[in-house]
């Protein structure tokens, strides 16, 4: 398998000839042998790079969730670097202008879920190049968790925010240069000037490992393909009273809070839930929910990553956590409604319904987005 950037590259960067370059990337925009691509590319002359644009947790990657690294200029190449993070229309497109570049180039390593943040930035700087009369060129990674199928509720408009731009569905099961084709012929009022540059030799079903590049932790509590693999169910967590596993080794695989016990385990080991298991288990975050605080939940085993659906094993446990725990509850902002799109999700948990009913409540949804999403799918 060959990456976009692989293939960019043995094409002598020719898409990028004669161009001003500025790159949208972080510390997962690496080679094979895990050289940045900024290093590189800085360092040959067939490639005009002016600037690098730096998103959430920033572009060397030094910033928590919710940070991001400011202006300044990048120690090793000399580059300076702009903050994209929380910037969108008009004041992200004056910063294109103010760089000099006439062409912006994407490469970060997405993990696959509606809710993470880097699939907006794409969205935000495709829209912010067309204001600005820029280029824009995707350079593809592969979807770690495969590109078999999308999954999950779709977002409803109105509750639209950095963590869901757009009416896609929960797990979207496409690669970031899918997503930008998709975007900028449905979403985008106006498209830019779009070019990808595709993967060689990924295939739909194919997990990260299946593509023999290094794993770089795209945020700072994502460092595993195995986080990537349970988030857009467990990453619900974020929106209840519960620890989603941030400030421990396992973030979204260990859940939990003060006065759960083992009958939570037992409960969702009850629903035989497909290609996972639940362990009692008991945790200590170091930051975050329940700092310094020794706690008790589960712990996620996937061990048929095939047959998993991440997006009703976090309803089922959602469910369960409310039946098993007395002091469930949700976040006091509703931040659960703009993770799940929709009211839906909630409204339907407090009203007793089960995880099938609270799954079969968007179906006809996500059969539609399913149909729309098919025309922009670049691999088989």
């Amino acid at each position: 398998m060959r990456t976009g950037f692989e293939n960019l590259a043995a094409n002598a960067y020719a898409q990028l000839s004669g161009r001003r370059i500025g790159i949208v990337t972080n510390p997962t925009g690496i080679t094979r042998d895990v050289r940045h691509i900024v290093d590189v590319m800085h360092a040959d002359d067939r490639v005009n790079l002016l600037a690098v644009f730096g998103p959430e947790h920033g572009f060397r990657g030094t910033a928590q969730a919710g940070g991001s690294e400011g202006r300044y200029d990048d120690p090793a190449t000399g580059l300076p670097v702009y903050d994209t993070y929380l910037k969108s229309g008009r004041p992200l497109a004056d910063i294109f202008t103010a760089s000099g570049v006439d062409t912006v180039v994407f490469d970060i390593q997405d993990v696959g879920a509606r809710f993470y943040t880097y699939i907006w930035t794409l969205y935000d700087c495709m829209e912010a190049a067309q204001l600005a009369g820029k280029r824009f060129v995707v350079l593809d990674r592969p979807n770690p968790v495969t590109g078999r199928a999308a999954q999950g509720p779709v977002l409803h408009k109105e509750f639209a925010t950095f963590v869901g731009r757009q009416p896609i569905s929960q797990a979207h099961g496409m690669t970031v240069a899918e997503l930008a084709r998709l975007f900028n012929e449905e979403f985008l009022t106006t498209p830019v000037p779009l070019e990808t540059v595709r993967l060689t030799g990924w295939r739909r079903s194919d997990f990260f490992d299946a593509s023999g590049l290094p794993w770089v932790p795209p945020s700072p509590n994502m460092p595993t393909p195995d986080t990537a693999l349970v988030y857009s169910g467990t990453c619900l967590f974020e929106g209840t009273n519960l620890s989603e596993g941030r400030g421990t080794t396992r973030p979204f695989e260990l859940l939990g809070a003060e006065g759960i016990d083992g009958r939570w385990a037992a409960t969702a080991n009850e629903l035989g839930l497909p290609g996972v298991r639940f362990r009692e288990a008991y945790f200590a975050p170091t930051f975050s929910k329940f700092q310094g605080k020794t706690i008790g939940g589960v712990q996620l085993h996937v061990h048929d990553r095939a047959a998993y659906d991440p997006v009703r094993t976090g309803i089922a446990l959602l469910v369960t956590a409310k039946k098993a725990w007395s002091g469930f509850a949700w976040r006091a902002d509703n931040w659960i409604d703009k993770l799940t799109g929709s009211t839906r999700v909630r409204t339907m948990i407090d009203a007793g319904a089960s995880a099938d009913e609270v799954v079969a409540g968007w179906q006809q949804e996500l059969a539609a987005f399913r149909r729309m999403r098919k025309e922009y799918l670049l691999y088989k």
